[in-house]
């Protein structure tokens, strides 16, 4: 156990040291479970697969705390089960790891039902991962590997993730968090799917949950689906999941199911209590089959096709 003479590891119950007999042959460990099951059930899917695998030691209970060379907590390791293999990570299940600021503050918590720890003091986080602040806000993620970076006060991933927002689940190709606050980048293609039905689609999302918020922005070209419209802006959307509010930011392009198009700027899509009302008080071109139509302003209410456009109304039909 030399890999652990800087450390401070604390047994809280028993300690089972299990030499293997047989020659290791392998070079790393493996063990594939299918993210779809329950989480409840993976665990036991986990410790079938174990037992075809040779192990050195085997630890319930583990806890260990980190410090930097200054002797500054770092972060507190818990987890139900440790699993150490020759040449490969070591493999923690139920896992629970409290950070620690510089200022010996304590910092995020992220918990899952398995992790990987390397001997470099990285901790690999993989399947249903939940994080919470300092400040009591939780994140829960859903990814093949989530990587913990006490060092550099970071929680990355470049795999494919899944955050469970309020009232929808984000897909997006990656992230990054920073823990000193509550905020976290949500990498590359991005699709919003929400409980309403509605969904959206653009790229490099900002997840700002700080102060009670429930915020969630892009700068990037952005495109809403509903059961009826299809709306595209053009410099990104402000998503306030607080208020059930949408601002599309840029030009704006209203494309409908019946062939007609609405183009604008800055326009706000109204979710409260159930509804889908598009409203915006910027100049607006509505075109038909039947007629063109310019105004200043307009409330139109998606759910039940009902269309206002207000001010210095003109139009020419055909």
């Amino acid at each position: 156990m030399a890999f652990f003479q800087s450390r401070k590891i604390q047994l809280l119950t028993a300690l089972i040291i299990i030499v293997a007999a047989a020659v290791w042959t392998y070079q790393d460990v493996e063990l594939t479970v299918d993210t779809v099951v329950e989480p409840s059930s993976e665990t036991a899917i986990i410790q079938e697969k174990i037992k075809a695998v040779p192990y050195l030691e085997k630890i319930e209970n583990f806890a260990l705390e980190e410090y930097t060379e200054d002797q500054l907590l770092v972060y507190f390791i818990e987890a139900e089960t440790y699993y150490n293999f020759e040449n490969s990570p070591i493999l923690l299940l139920n896992i629970r790891v409290t950070t620690y600021n510089e200022h010996g503050k304590k910092g995020f918590i992220l918990s899952s039902n398995r992790a990987n720890y390397l001997r470099s003091g990285e901790i690999y986080f993989n399947g249903e991962v939940s994080i919470q602040s300092g400040n009591g806000v939780d994140h829960k993620v859903d990814t093949e590997q989530i990587i913990v970076r006490p060092e550099m006060n970071l929680i990355t991933s470049d795999r494919d993730v899944i955050y469970l927002g309020e009232g929808a689940k984000i897909h997006a190709q990656g992230m990054l968090m920073n823990t000193d606050d509550d905020t976290m980048e949500l990498k590359g293609d991005i699709r919003i799917d929400q409980d309403s039905g509605s969904e959206i689609k653009t790229k490099n999302l900002f997840v700002d949950q700080s102060d009670g918020q429930k915020h969630y922005h892009t700068k990037e070209y952005t495109t809403y689906l509903s059961a009826m419209n299809i709306i595209n802006a053009d410099k990104g959307m402000d998503l306030d999941m607080n208020q059930h509010i949408i601002q599309l930011l840029g030009k704006v392009e209203i494309l409908q199911s019946s062939g007609s198009k609405i183009q604008s700027k800055n326009l706000i899509v109204d979710q409260s209590n159930g509804g889908e009302v598009y409203k915006t008080d910027n100049t607006i071109h509505y075109q038909s089959q039947v007629a063109d139509i310019l105004a200043q302003s307009m409330y139109f209410d998606a759910k039940r096709q009902r269309i206002k456009l207000t001010g210095g109304v003109t139009a020419r039909y055909e």
